[in-house]
């Protein structure tokens, strides 16, 4: 199956690009095409094959979840004239990722089982197990940074190196919780939990508005609700929705991101296997039928379906 993984476009009147981890960003005076590609990135490095529909399915939900939520705070995105791809607001980024976490699972579980009863600040409770709901969610932020892993920080380090105003944090907290609770809310009708997620904010005319992608398997983890409470009486692993279990067919073929270490080849079979969890994760989240794009030639579509919404604009 045909997939993307490096884009290089050139779309009228654009200004510059910029290549993430997934989505390469393309600024066309004030607004920015964000193109999702195939690529899938764990422990911050980005794995050697693109994963077929994975672009699609991320720009899909987010699309989704960011129409779903306009009514808790403004988001930059205006339209989607193409399976993979988002336009919207340009909007100036702040280094700051908002993790929001519901339950003491992946990163939180693993400094949890370290000994550490800190996290960014915030203490945890006593006698959790892995999986266990926090009493309340909790926000545990991550100071995003220009290269290299992104780092927590409590609220009073972000506020101390000056990276947003008080009124800004606030503001991003209070999202954060809203955005959360409704993502919680819609979960729990597909069956599902959201365990943790997180959001990244931008400034918009002095304003505070939702950037990037929300609720996709790339940003959040989700758990099956169906046999949660009694997995969790047995000490059993939670049934995950999520890119979780990348990360740990990583860990198990000896790569967690470190140095010195080298990543494992992919076999077809796991891509495959990548792209089918993609899928479901898709259709559980939103409800609806995943429909495959046209693949025969993407980049010649996403050109032309964006040069198409562009002439419309002018």
């Amino acid at each position: 199956m045909a997939a993307i993984k490096d884009t290089n476009f050139n779309f009228p009147g654009q200004e510059s690009v910029y290549h993430g981890k997934v989505r390469d960003v393309y600024f066309v005076k004030d607004k920015l095409i964000a193109v999702a590609s195939d690529r899938i990135s764990a422990f911050d490095h980005i794995l050697p094959k693109p994963i077929p529909y994975k672009g699609q399915v991320l720009n899909q939900i987010a699309d989704f979840f960011l129409n779903a939520t306009r009514d808790i705070c403004p988001n930059w995105l205006e339209a989607t004239p193409d399976p993979n791809v988002s336009i919207g607001k340009k909007c100036e980024p702040i280094r700051v990722e908002m993790v929001i976490r519901g339950y003491l699972a992946g990163h939180s579980a693993r400094e949890y089982k370290l000994g550490k009863r800190t996290l960014c600040g915030v203490a945890l409770p006593e006698g959790m197990k892995e999986n266990d709901k926090f009493p309340t969610p909790i926000i545990t932020p991550a100071a995003k940074a220009m290269e290299g892993h992104d780092e927590d920080a409590s609220r009073e380090e972000i506020l101390e190196k000056k990276i947003v105003t008080p009124e800004q944090y606030a503001k991003m907290e209070q999202y954060t919780y809203g955005l959360f609770a409704r993502g919680t809310e819609m979960a729990a009708r597909q069956g599902l939990i959201l365990v943790d997620t997180k959001y990244e904010f931008g400034l918009y005319n002095g304003e505070v508005y939702l950037i990037d992608e929300i609720h996709t398997p790339d940003s959040s983890r989700y758990f099956y609700a169906e046999g949660y409470a009694e997995r969790q009486a047995a000490g059993e692993p939670q049934k995950q929705l999520s890119k979780e279990f990348v990360r740990e067919w990583l860990m198990a073929h000896d790569f967690a991101g470190k140095d010195g270490q080298t990543m494992p080849f992919m076999p077809d079979d796991f891509v495959h296997t990548i792209t089918e969890r993609y899928i479901e994760l898709y259709e559980r989240v939103t409800g609806q039928k995943f429909q495959h794009a046209d693949n025969s030639d993407i980049q010649g579509r996403i050109q032309a379906n964006v040069e198409a919404y562009l002439r419309g604009q002018q």
